[in-house]
């Protein structure tokens, strides 16, 4: 939602297979050659762009920025549909083979010459969309020259055994899904209680902003219908089966008090891969540390890609 973007950034759409997707980007291009930043939210109630804008915020003088709302989520289409993993792929992939290229040829944003082939992405992404990106990482390394990535997983992994935990029964119940989302997701009182009890490690770094944030998300209509499909494991996945065919250099954060994604099961998932090049965990931080403490990842990235460009110079 562009309200709850930094200054200097617009709104554009483009067109997928289930609608059209809104997405973020500098009203005015970046005069450098730094390479283009994809930023993907994770999927759960109330997510968005939202998510990840303090922190590109904070790097939109240095490189040129594209932050989806996913579709089903924030501002972009809500078709009435079953969601599954593979229509992230189709979208993800629509993202970095049409807006990515578009911005390569300097329509739109500064074109992301840098040192790499400009259509492969640098893409940031959290939590459960993380472990999609990974898994169409493995499918199409054409796609991505680095993935810097918080807390990936499938929620399913090392055979969790996910579907069959009561959230995921509840939501997959004809009748009370509804009634879950409402009561669950689609209020205020739901919203705070859901930011302090799974994604934050303290409820004081909670603002309004973000209670609003994700309270807009959440109430766009049709919002049930994506926020349900994760809620009852339809996307989820055992990750661990893919890390070993991960070939694209990947950099991971986890948060040491995520209660969604244990740090212990992120460092498991992360010595399956010698793709990875490094796990940072960062203690009295939950799942998303990006959300909770920016100022934190900001300095993170801007020494994973400033390392990135000095190897490439070599």
């Amino acid at each position: 939602m562009l309200n709850f973007q930094p200054p200097g950034f617009e709104q554009r759409v483009t067109e997928t297979h289930l609608g059209i997707m809104t997405y973020y980007t500098q009203t005015v291009p970046v005069d450098n050659p730094a390479p283009t930043l994809v930023f993907l939210h994770s999927l759960g109630g109330g997510s968005s762009a939202y998510e990840w804008s303090k922190v590109y915020g904070a790097l939109a003088a240095d490189y040129a920025i594209i932050a989806p709302d996913l579709v089903g989520w924030g501002q972009s289409a809500h078709p009435a549909h079953s969601y599954q993993v593979e229509d992230y792929f189709k979208i993800i992939t629509h993202l970095l083979e049409t807006v990515l290229a578009r911005s390569a040829t300097g329509i739109g944003v500064a074109a992301p010459t840098g040192l790499d082939q400009p259509s492969r992405a640098i893409v940031i992404a959290s939590s459960l969309t993380a472990g999609v990106v990974i898994r169409l990482a493995i499918q199409r390394p054409d796609l991505f020259q680095q993935l810097l990535l918080v807390s990936p997983a499938g929620n399913d992994d090392f055979g969790r055994g996910y579907r069959y935990t009561l959230p995921a029964l509840l939501a997959g119940t004809p009748g009370l899904d509804q009634v879950v989302y409402g009561l669950g997701a689609a209020n205020e009182l739901a919203v705070t209680q859901f930011l302090a009890t799974f994604l934050f490690a303290k409820a004081d770094r909670i603002t309004p902003e973000t209670v609003a944030a994700y309270l807009a998300s959440t109430l766009q209509p049709n919002a049930q219908y994506s926020a349900l499909a994760s809620l009852r494991g339809d996307i989820c996945f055992d990750l661990a089966r893919y890390m070993a065919q991960l070939t694209v250099p990947t950099r991971i954060i986890l948060g040491a008090e995520s209660r969604l994604n244990p740090a212990r099961q992120g460092e498991r998932l992360a010595a399956l891969s010698t793709a990875v090049q490094s796990v940072q965990v960062l203690p009295d931080l939950g799942v998303l540390p990006h959300v909770e403490y920016p100022a934190v990842v900001v300095g993170l990235l801007r020494g994973y890609l400033a390392d990135r460009l000095s190897h490439t110079a070599q």
